[in-house]
């Protein structure tokens, strides 16, 4: 085999007119069909539904957590390895000639404003205050809940969710897609991925299906974020006097809040999904990390900075040296207290992000290797999983630890601790500034997370679309770019009805399970081709295609 070629032709059957096209149908329509069904169970049976999903998360909980955890470790490791080789690390993601589409700042803005974007506003006060009041330390009584000493347990849990693991879902399916799609010139979609396994079968139903699992994972992955999105948005509204018809009694966003927020922000995300990414999503994108920066250097000057610092660097440490083992560490119920609570809380936060991060990886993969052409995969690494990590735990300690230091010291009193995790971000405003500034602000993070929620909702519909055409990346179907942005907004919408956060959850968990066998395919295929191909490149065989 490595005296030949490697498959540099992946034909995909498109219509060649109608409604449909450039699509496949065979991926599109069944894409739909399962996705349309999923809408009309949860709004014409809610109560079967949410019935129904949840029995099914018990059963993936209880039976995959093993699965989740070690998943993910691998695709840290294949991430890692093949940057650090001197000889994989200098391979470029394209032709040699190839050079970035986009400036890193415009790369960097995009990739972080797809990936995790939205979650930064929710979660980075949120997550660090509950780990702040439990934990596993707190469970096995090695630490006591929201005190001094449970600090750095707070952040050593928030980075390992946040973190490398998080961006090494992202980062394999990115990798591998630009690999095999600018090197070989083989189409932009999931099933390229496989080509070192299964070669031109992919051409047939087995590409078909591999290419559904990656659409019905990714519209429940996308979902799953803009249901924290969009309840925060609300909460937010509600902040800056938009009225109290967007909260009931318990504080949840009312169900015409959701309709009204979901039409607002699918109606902006489609008309940016069908300027392309260069224009729309570009600026978008752009203008999300100034205000996010705008928003960080808020806290740094009025927040608790020098707690925050300090956070970063004993949580940093505390996390890379525990990271070996927090990547492979497996709690199961085992009829203790104690075993039974650390068996319930990794299935609550940390199986629940790994399959939240596998859901969201078809989009935020395909989306990072469109953007990533010309790259080495060094560089790329490096930009999609080392420096967005970081990000990450800038803004969780810096804005979640501002949050903490306020609880530890009395300043908030419960102000914070007490509000529900989309209304944290704003409660803190109104403890640290004046309630005229606190509008103010609270204003600027509306904005920030409708731009936020538009960027990953048109990115998505673009990502969706262009998995259904074969790997086409134009914007084009319209109509069909349409369609999904309303199939989005309905998946969210009457998942959130039906049964809240946790229904989305729920759908998202048991959507991610087939497509984390996907991922873990594409790993083994990538070092599978990487290896072929040096040994190609010895025996002067050529491993990168040319129209020659």
């Amino acid at each position: 085999m490595s005296n030949e070629p490697p498959l540099m032709e992946l034909p995909i059957k498109t219509a060649d007119g109608g409604f449909y096209d450039g699509f496949s149908k065979d991926v599109t329509i069944t894409a739909k069909v399962l996705i349309g069904a999923l809408i009309i169970w949860a709004v014409a049976f809610p109560e079967n539904a949410a019935s129904v999903l949840s029995s099914m998360n018990s059963f993936l909980l209880a039976n995959f957590a093993t699965w989740y955890i070690w998943v993910v470790a691998f695709f840290i490791l294949v991430c890692v390895v093949l940057a650090i080789i001197p000889s994989t690390g200098k391979l470029r993601m394209g032709m040699a000639d190839d050079a970035p589409e986009f400036s890193s700042f415009s790369w960097f803005s995009m990739m972080f404003g797809a990936g995790i974007g939205i979650g930064m506003l929710t979660f980075a006060t949120a997550e660090p205050m509950y780990h702040f009041a439990n934990n596993p330390e707190v469970i096995q009584g090695l630490a006591e809940g929201s005190t001094e000493g449970n600090v750095r347990y707070a952040y050593k849990w928030s980075f390992l969710h946040w973190g490398f693991s998080a961006w090494a879902c992202y980062a394999l399916v990115g990798l591998s897609l630009g690999y095999f799609s600018y090197r070989r010139n083989l189409p932009l979609t999931i099933r390229s991925g496989l080509s070192p396994l299964f070669g031109a079968r992919l051409s047939g139903p087995l590409g078909h299906v591999i290419d559904i699992v990656a659409v019905v994972a990714t519209v429940l992955g996308v979902a799953q974020t803009l249901g924290f999105g969009v309840e925060q948005f609300v909460a937010g509204l509600h902040r800056i006097g938009f009225g109290d018809w967007l909260l009931d009694a318990e504080g949840k966003a009312t169900t015409t809040a959701i309709v009204v927020a979901l039409v607002v922000i699918m109606g902006a995300s489609t008309l940016s999904a069908l300027s392309g990414v260069g224009k729309g999503i570009k600026w978008l994108s752009n203008i999300n990390m100034g205000l996010s920066f705008f928003l960080l250097a808020f806290f740094l000057i009025f927040g608790s900075a020098a707690f925050g610092i300090q956070a970063l660097f004993v949580g940093l440490f505390d996390y890379i040296v525990a990271l070996p083992s927090l990547l492979f560490t497996v709690w199961r119920a085992d009829s203790t207290e104690t075993g039974d609570a650390l068996a319930s809380w990794q299935g609550g936060w940390s199986v629940f992000y790994w399959a939240w991060w596998i859901a969201f990886a078809p989009f935020v993969g395909v989306f990072l290797a469109r953007i990533s052409r010309g790259r080495t995969v060094r560089e790329y690494v490096l930009g999609a999983i080392v420096i967005p990590s970081l990000m990450c735990f800038v803004w969780f300690t810096i804005v979640g630890g501002t949050a903490i230091n306020l609880t530890l010291n009395g300043t908030a009193g419960d102000a914070i601790s007490g509000a529900g995790q989309q209304a944290q971000l704003f409660a803190m405003l109104d403890v640290i500034l004046s309630s005229g500034f606190a509008w103010v602000m609270a204003v600027l993070v509306v904005i920030l997370l409708l731009t936020y929620l538009v960027t990953s909702a048109d990115s998505a519909v673009l990502i969706v679309n262009t998995i259904n055409s074969g790997g086409d990346e134009g914007p084009k179907g319209r109509p069909h770019i349409i369609f999904w942005g309303v199939a989005l907004a309905m998946v969210v919408g009457a998942l959130l009805v039906i049964g809240g956060l946790g229904a989305i959850q729920t759908a998202m968990v048991i959507g991610a399970l087939p497509f984390s066998l996907v991922m873990a395919l594409m790993g083994i295929a990538l070092i599978k081709g990487i290896l072929r191909d040096s040994k190609r490149e010895a025996n002067g065989v050529t491993s990168v295609y040319s129209e020659d």
